[in-house]
């Protein structure tokens, strides 16, 4: 039997090529929110996948932004910077048929010195197969890489090839945390963001990117979660937005997180929803840090 090995690992690409839906798929739960807006993820999301010779402690990060330069973006930008300091190996996420200025401009932030894995996704999307194997051996002259893997994220292909690529560069003994933990996040934590999904699905293009969630009270009785939440929005008449006619987009939104809640808790969820309004909380270091963003 092959020793237990173990290692972090980031996640890491431009906006929407599907790195939370890999993350997710590999650890089996939804931890790290997706939708087709760039920029759903905002936080550095921990995903632990532990088998029978390994522990991958994977670490989805935000796409690194390059569109606005306000202090959120900045904030994300450098949680991208310090995990690729932190980690063991990296995960470099393009999407199959596709590389460009943005994929390059990721490339080259990424370290010197440590093993970086081509991860090329969303291969069933690609009409020509033929044109696969040229494509990979293109992209892999842009450098020295670890490992080339295409895979399916969605469909779930390829992802075991990935693991045991993963594997030959972890470089700890033992397990990192315990075998039946899948991240080191919080319910607390993991509520806002559920939260935070159904803003991105369910509003107009542009408005997700001025809300963001403050959960205000969480308690556990028993089985039972009850979880106090406000929306946070940066004007007037994006509240009335989110809230909707009757209250009937604001009543979606919560029913739909409620759901998604119990079915990661395992449990009944009371969930209370509201709207406020913070002037400018997308360019206030300090407010941002107040709401979770390091």
């Amino acid at each position: 039997m092959k020793p237990i090995r173990s290692g972090y690992l980031a996640i890491v690409g431009r906006p929407n090529v599907g790195k939370s839906t890999l993350l997710n798929h590999l650890v089996g739960e939804k931890i790290s929110i997706v939708s087709r807006k760039a920029q759903t993820t905002r936080h550095r999301i921990t995903g632990i996948v532990t088998n029978a010779d390994a522990q991958y402690v994977f670490v989805d990060t935000p796409g690194f932004q390059t569109k606005f330069a306000n202090a959120l973006n900045r904030a994300m930008n450098r949680g991208v910077t310090q995990t690729l300091n932190d980690v063991d190996v990296v995960l470099f996420v393009i999407e199959a048929g596709r590389f460009d200025a943005k994929d390059r401009a990721v490339l080259k932030l990424l370290p010197q010195d440590r093993p970086v894995i081509l991860v090329v996704n969303k291969t069933d999307r690609l009409k020509d197969r033929a044109a696969l194997l040229p494509f990979l051996a293109s992209v892999a002259a842009e450098r020295d890489f670890a490992a080339v893997v295409p895979i399916s994220a969605v469909k779930g292909r390829q992802t075991g090839d990935l693991l045991a690529e993963a594997r030959k560069h972890l470089p700890h003994e033992g397990l990192l945390f315990d075998e039946d933990e899948i991240t080191d996040k919080s319910e607390r934590f993991l509520a806002a963001e559920y939260i935070r999904e159904k803003l991105f699905r369910l509003l107009g293009d542009e408005l997700p990117y001025a809300t963001t969630v403050e959960i205000e009270k969480f308690e556990v009785e028993g089985n039972l979660r009850r979880i106090y939440a406000a929306i946070v929005v940066d004007r007037d008449g994006h509240k009335a937005i989110v809230i909707g006619k009757g209250g009937e987009s604001l009543k979606r939104i919560a029913s739909e997180a409620r759901q998604d809640m119990e079915r990661l808790f395992d449990g009944k969820v009371y969930l209370e929803v509201w709207v406020k309004v913070k002037s400018g909380w997308t360019d206030d270091e300090r407010l941002l840090k107040s709401l979770g963003y390091e």
